[in-house]
């Protein structure tokens, strides 16, 4: 039996201030506004964000969902259409409001990235697979 991913939640402790990056930055749509929760339409894989208040309640008081955010644990990736869009797009989000974790550069795994971090904290990565020369 197989399963298809669907969609990716991030745990928020300010959902509407996640809501909006998301919505002005990045260029989603929200679909759902909700107090602790919104879903937002893109491309590809549906992106919820949820407080821990409600996750917590749903999941009987977890303690994943009361303590405090601490680390990584989720790295969303947005693939552009050239390293030249990454470029403009890791500027674009930075004057906006992300915060700068890596400038983009060219990896050795083939793809130009760079890495910020959204209101929350999250860090995700802007890439483009760079053409092969022959």
């Amino acid at each position: 039996m197989k399963v298809r991913l669907e969609g990716v939640t991030l745990i928020a402790s300010d959902v509407g201030v996640l809501a909006a990056f998301y919505r002005d930055v990045i260029g989603f749509q929200i679909v759902v506004e909700e107090e602790h929760y919104a879903e937002l339409k893109n491309e590809g894989v549906r992106l919820a964000i949820c407080s821990r208040s409600l996750m917590a309640e749903n999941t009987y008081g977890h303690s994943s969902y009361i303590e405090p955010h601490r680390g990584q644990a989720v790295e969303l990736n947005f693939e552009c259409e050239s390293p030249e869009a990454v470029r403009e797009l890791y500027e674009q989000y930075i004057a906006q409001g992300a915060v700068s974790v890596a400038e983009p550069v060219v990896k050795d795994w083939g793809h130009t990235t760079g890495f910020f971090a959204d209101p929350e904290g999250n860090i995700h990565s802007l890439f483009a697979v760079n053409s092969v020369s022959v």
